[in-house]
This record gives structure tokens, C-alpha cells and sequence, in this order.
């Protein structure tokens, strides 16, 4: 069997030493679920939020086939705790699974330079827009696949101007890049970015970055930042972050 958990507490020490922002919103109780194969003394735990589930605990085959009512996309990034839950993950999905590495980055609070920032957006070309996400730019954002997941977590614009986080620069009136909060959690944001492909390689991602870790310190939250690849860890360490370390996870294709 397979429960949803509303009190964290039980299963919060299966992740515990798990540094990552997605499984604190979820043991905060601020955005997405904690499954269990026990309500009461759970050995195995899945926290669940956007395309991400991590996996804790004793490796368990039904939370790895579960699939929540909430997830409803085919397409899934599931990340094990150790090799164990990898290999059950692999054994149950087969080939339509697939083994990638993800980059994590330092969560250092004091490490940025907010004049080389302030710098990076006050260099935006004159033929560019830079603002703050409001509810017409969410709406936006939602209408094209490519900056979706900028606030795709975020189910209205009530939710996202209560949670949410994000800036967006504009041409001729349409979005063209953006770095807006995938998730939230008690103490910051984790950052979602990506540029129209046709406007990439023009330092526009770096200047949203820059805008939103700037607004994220005037409001007291930490800009969280997890790279899916290596170009990722490049504009990290650009805005100011460290390289901490790879890690496995698995895309699973029609999940």
C-alpha cells in the first residue's frame, strides 16, 4: 500500500543529510506530496513536486510504480537515494528509462556580489524589457512550451504571487527569457531559467538571473539553484555559485 503523508514528521528523518529544496517544500508542507509505505512507521518515502519524485528509505517497487493523481505528464525525473533505489527504479520501468547526471551547486547565503548584479542588469540592451512577473506575464509564460515551467508549479496567479518569484525580459512585447521560482520553500526560491532558443548565447539568462537573485535578497530568500547540465553550472558560477557536486538521476519517458 501506498499513503500520503500530512505529517512530515514521521517521515522526516528518511531524508534527512538530503540537501536539495524540492523535498523541503515538500516536508514543509508549502508545495507538492510525501508518500509512504507506512503511515505511522514508514521505511520508505517518496517526495514528490513538478516532474521531480526523490526517493528515500528502504527501496520499495510499489512507490516506485505509484503514480499520483496530481502527475498527469508523461515524462518524470526521478532521483534515488542510493544504488539500491536505482536499481529497483531501472528493474520496474526497463527501457523506458534513462540514466542522467544532474550538477548540484552550494547553497552559500553570502557568497554574492550585489554590485557585479546590479552591474548585469543595468547592462540589458536598449532594445530589450526587463520586469518583475506579473499576472499578464504569467499568463504568458503559460502560453508557450518553452517558458511554461516558469511558473508551470504555480496552478493560478494567486498561487504564484503568493509563492512565486520571477523576471522576464521581452521583445516587441513577447517574452524571450525568464528566471522564475520551479518551487517554493519556507526560507527561498529554486530557480527555473531558460531563453527562447533563438535568443540564447546573448547573456540574456544571465541578466534575469541576476535580476531574480537581487529581488530574492531584498525579500530575505535564498535563489536555490540545481543545474540539469553542464551550460547550467556555467551561468551558476557566472551569478556567483560554487560547484558542489554530480549526482545520478533517471528521466522516465511515458511514465
Amino acid at each position: 500500500m501506498v499513503y500520503e503523508i500530512t505529517d512530515s514528521n514521521n517521515v522526516s528523518v528518511l531524508f534527512d543529510n538530503w540537501d536539495e529544496t524540492l523535498i523541503w517544500s515538500c516536508l514543509q508542507g508549502i508545495m507538492g506530496k510525501i508518500y509512504a509505505d507506512n503511515p505511522d512507521r514508514p521505511t520508505a518515502a517518496m517526495a514528490v513536486i513538478g516532474d521531480f519524485t526523490f526517493f528515500a528509505g528502504k527501496p520499495n517497487i510499489e512507490l516506485v510504480s505509484y503514480k499520483p493523481d496530481e502527475c498527469t505528464q508523461n515524462f518524470m525525473i526521478m532521483v534515488p537515494q542510493d544504488v539500491h533505489w536505482q536499481k529497483t527504479i531501472l528493474h520496474f520501468y526497463g527501457s523506458r528509462a534513462k540514466i542522467i547526471s544532474r550538477y548540484a551547486i552550494k547553497k552559500e547565503p553570502d557568497i554574492f556580489d550585489i554590485e557585479k548584479l546590479e552591474k548585469a542588469v543595468a547592462a540589458l540592451p536598449e532594445q530589450y524589457e526587463l520586469s518583475m512577473i506579473d499576472e499578464r506575464l504569467y499568463h504568458m509564460c503559460k502560453a508557450e512550451a518553452w517558458s511554461s515551467d516558469l511558473v508551470s508549479q504555480f496552478l493560478t496567479y494567486t498561487d504564484y504571487r503568493r509563492l512565486g518569484l520571477g523576471a522576464v525580459i521581452c521583445k516587441d512585447h513577447k517574452i524571450v527569457s525568464g528566471a522564475s521560482s520551479y518551487s517554493r520553500y519556507r526560507s527561498g526560491i529554486e530557480i527555473e531559467i531558460d531563453t527562447k532558443k533563438e535568443y540564447r548565447r546573448k547573456g540574456l539568462a544571465y541578466i534575469c538571473g541576476a535580476k531574480l537573485i537581487l529581488e530574492c535578497l531584498k525579500r530575505g530568500l535564498y535563489p536555490s539553484w540545481d543545474a540539469h547540465n553542464k551550460g547550467s553550472v556555467a551561468l551558476a558560477e557566472k551569478l556567483g555559485y560554487h560547484y558542489s557536486h554530480s549526482y545520478t538521476a533517471i528521466e522516465i519517458w511515458n511514465a
